[in-house]
């Protein structure tokens, strides 16, 4: 019997993963790369003997992708060793102070006492109810929607006191901190959705439980590492993953996916996993005329998230006092938010992350030396940000300022290797939409059936996974993603889905 094939666009984690699981359930299975290596945006960058994560640079909620390791028969700790960070990170404030974060409730009470008396015991309180949210939130997060009907399941209903649409991240987190700095602290992950915790939505709140709950990890050799670890397991499985063989249409039969072209040949397909950035992958590949509820001009009309400025450097000695996270919050965090969400103009007092990976993996780097990764939020691409050498010179000055503001006063002159990346790099070279790294938006508006289907409701065989799909961006969601699609594909070819867990 010939095998139902099924062809993946894009390698990075969620099509990595998604080959995984069709390959273990049966299918034949081509995946198609345009870049050099696997991992997309989740991939490594060696130069000099230095490693950075081009992205990606922790893993948070590790369950999802032990249960998919599982569902094949793998051991993700053997496959892909992990370490858990304690301190998770240390957040500082502009404004004053800082918390190095860890799941000791303790010492995180006895650091709020130095911030905020008034707030010792709030983290608890938190901690306790968003662990009934996240229970209730769960079967949410791993079930299709692909009709408002859907809407009407008792999980959700049950999960509907939790949702509370009138209120932001930020406004939630008031209720449980009185001092704005840990307001900030507790709600700055929604950065991982690529946006302002006073724009997100409440639900949201559960994504800094999960640190406190489960742990930010490590993978040792980098993020990186867990996507070339997947292909290198996906070809094992009998996957044909072809690197530099960029996608250049999508062959259609009505509106039913026949085939997918690239510059090197044409691949018949049963089905098609579009894993590309949703807006690009559309809007390049998919004649307009196919699509009436994700047209072009439907597109336009969407919101993104904001983007990110890079800084990729390699250092002669080591911080080993620098944390291996580090989150500096600008001392006006609001005008920062303010002037990327709504302004669209650089910061002129930016907030900033910064990885220091050697202090707990010394392999990333040679001898003596050590790998930091920047990461700054901009907006998206605009007419304010058009990124010429001027505007992205002007901006590494600022972004260095900054880093000397927390104690990294001497690093221009220590640096070996550097890297920029900007909006227009995210752009051009990894091709997405806007320079919006994390995708669409998660508004209200843009979220469950709202948001485009796993099972793509406008083409005939065609399927979704990645941040542009439900439930979202972020490593632990994107992997999601893929078990909700991939329970859906394997029956429509034919195949058992049985072996995929349910969480």
């Amino acid at each position: 019997m010939t095998k139902r094939r099924v062809v993946i666009i894009g390698a990075g984690p969620g099509g990595l993963t998604t080959a995984l699981q069709l390959a273990h359930g049966g299918a034949q299975v081509t995946v198609l790369e345009s870049r050099p290596q696997v991992g997309g945006r989740c991939s490594s960058l060696y130069a000099n003997g230095f490693r950075f994560d081009t992205g990606p640079t922790f893993y948070l909620y590790p369950r999802i992708l032990r249960e998919i390791f599982e569902s094949i028969g793998r051991d993700i700790d053997v496959e892909i060793p992990m370490k858990r960070l304690d301190p998770q990170y240390r957040v500082s404030f502009g404004a004053g102070g800082h918390l190095d974060c860890t799941n000791d409730l303790q010492e995180m009470d006895r650091q709020i006492a130095t911030l905020s008396p008034l707030d010792v015991g709030a983290l608890k309180k938190y901690l306790d109810e968003n662990r009934v949210k996240l229970a209730k939130f769960r079967p949410i997060l791993e079930s299709p929607f692909n009709s408002v009907l859907d809407l009407l399941r008792p999980s959700l209903i049950s999960a509907a006191a939790f949702v509370r649409p009138w209120k932001t991240l930020g406004r939630e987190l008031q209720d449980y901190f009185h001092d704005p700095r840990l307001v900030i602290a507790f709600s700055f992950q929604a950065k991982y959705l690529g946006m302002s915790p006073f724009r997100c939505p409440s639900l949201f709140s559960i994504l800094s439980f999960l640190e406190y709950e489960y742990g930010v990890f490590h993978p040792i050799g980098g993020c990186g590492q867990v996507s070339e670890r997947m292909g290198e397991i996906a070809t094992e499985l009998g996957c044909d993953v072809r690197t530099s063989e960029p996608v250049e249409r999508l062959e259609f039969e009505g509106k039913r996916v026949k085939a997918v072209h690239t510059a090197k040949g044409r691949y018949e397909a049963d089905a098609v996993v579009i894993n590309a950035d949703f807006a690009h992958a559309m809007k390049t590949l998919v004649p307009d005329h196919l699509r009436k509820r994700w047209s072009d001009a439907k597109i336009e009309t969407k919101r993104f998230s904001c983007s990110t400025f890079m800084l990729y450097l390699g250092i002669r000695g080591r911080y080993d006092d620098l944390k291996h996270h580090t989150i500096h919050i600008s001392k006006d965090y609001d005008r920062n938010l303010r002037q990327i969400e709504d302004e669209k103009v650089l910061p002129d007092d930016p907030s900033i992350y910064v990885q220091n990976p050697c202090v707990t993996d010394p392999s990333l780097a040679p001898e003596g030396k050590s790998t930091l990764y920047v990461l700054v939020p901009v907006p998206q691409l605009s007419e304010n940000t058009p990124w010429d050498d001027a505007q992205t010179n002007a901006f590494r000055e600022l972004t260095f300022k900054r880093l000397a503001d927390i104690g990294l006063g001497d690093l221009k002159e220590r640096i070996e290797y550097e890297q920029i990346v900007t909006p227009a790099n995210w752009r051009d070279d990894f091709s997405v939409y806007r320079g919006a790294t994390f995708n669409l938006a998660h508004n209200l508006g843009q979220m469950l059936h709202l948001r485009p289907h796993n099972k793509f409701e406008e083409l005939g065989g065609v399927y979704l996974v990645g941040g542009g799909t439900h439930p979202g961006s972020g490593l632990p969601v994107i992997y999601e993603s893929t078990r909700i699609t991939c329970k859906q594909l394997l029956p429509d070819l034919g195949l058992s889905a049985k072996f995929i867990p349910h969480g």
